[in-house]
């Protein structure tokens, strides 16, 4: 028994079993028209090709090759704005673009391998968190002493002999250095 679908009595009722099968049939033949509209482009390209002369020929050859230098050039750049990108991304930075083969980044036809281009960003060393060596090696000052430094003004208000004992207690280090 086939299923029926009827929604409303006063309608004819349908059998989803045949509009299932005409679905599938129409599938198929529109697979067949596709097959062959491929077949028949593949021909006439093939005709039009042995039909061109000598001049037409390098005509189709030299916009070929001006198609290739143009993808080429623009592919690269491409390449090296998705180098860029996917190395901001990964948070690391890249060697100088003049080293390395962009066009290794590039397919055939002139399209960008974003998986290639992924796989050498993340072969890439990520940035060190913290310093390697230790960074307190007598270059200088390092960070604040802990002494409360005095400024010129305060200066003026003191004694002589305050004067000479801040300085040795290092409260006028700032004012000496002249950041104060």
């Amino acid at each position: 028994m086939t299923e029926t679908l009827n929604e409303r009595p006063d309608e004819p009722a349908f059998d989803v079993a045949a509009l299932q099968a005409e679905v599938e049939k129409w599938k198929s033949l529109s697979r067949k028209n596709e097959d062959r509209f491929k077949q028949a482009s593949t021909e006439l390209h093939g005709l039009r090709q042995t039909s061109l002369s000598d001049h037409e020929k390098a005509l189709e050859a030299a916009r070929a090759e001006a198609r290739k230098a143009v993808v080429g050039e623009f592919g690269t750049r491409v390449a090296e704005a998705e180098l860029r990108a996917h190395a901001a991304k990964a948070g690391v930075e890249l060697p100088g673009l003049e080293y390395l083969n962009v066009n290794s980044f590039i397919t055939d036809d002139g399209a960008v391998n974003a998986d290639a281009i992924g796989q050498f960003v993340s072969s890439l060393p990520k940035p060190v968190e913290k310093p390697e060596f230790a960074q307190n090696l007598g270059l200088g000052r390092q960070g604040d002493t802990g002494v409360p430094q005095l400024t010129r003004e305060d200066m003026t208000r003191m004694t002589p002999r305050q004067i000479i004992a801040a300085k040795k207690e290092g409260k006028f280090d700032a004012v000496q250095r002249g950041e104060v």
